[in-house]
């Protein structure tokens, strides 16, 4: 499995414990919220096995969660919002795009010359150089 598969797994599960604090704080009908679990858990088997089959799945649960649980909306980690792309870019700022665009285009550059990688590191990175630009 790799890395990038593995990280964003990680990222499922965070957002997972927020959706089951959600549905014990009472704040949606109990039934169709352990569907969407039992989906979002279809899910999280899935990715590593499928990567790319599993994109559409992605998609299509990170939309219904903005959807479903506006209250939480801005928790989605926005790392999986870019990674199942589609219709999930439509909740990303044409900013916060821009700087996925360019992490990609880093990790390409890095991946070209055999060069180490750290999508969190660079992220950080980038986001302070356009917070300094903007001042």
């Amino acid at each position: 499995m790799s890395n990038v598969v593995a990280d964003h797994l990680v990222l499922l599960d965070h957002l997972r414990s927020i959706l089951v604090a959600v549905g014990e704080a009472d704040q949606v009908p109990e039934e169709s919220h352990a569907l969407f679990l039992e989906r979002f858990d279809e899910l999280r088997a899935q990715l590593p096995v499928e990567p790319v089959e599993s994109q559409y799945l992605g998609q299509d649960m990170l939309c219904q969660v903005i959807q479903r649980y506006p209250q939480i909306a801005h928790l989605v980690p926005r790392d999986l919002l870019w990674f199942f792309g589609g219709d999930c870019l439509h909740y990303m700022p044409d900013e916060e795009l821009e700087l996925y665009q360019a992490l990609e285009e880093r990790r390409y550059e890095a991946e070209q010359n055999d060069e180490p990688f750290d999508w969190n590191q660079e992220k950080q990175l980038l986001a302070l150089s356009t917070q300094d630009s903007k001042h």
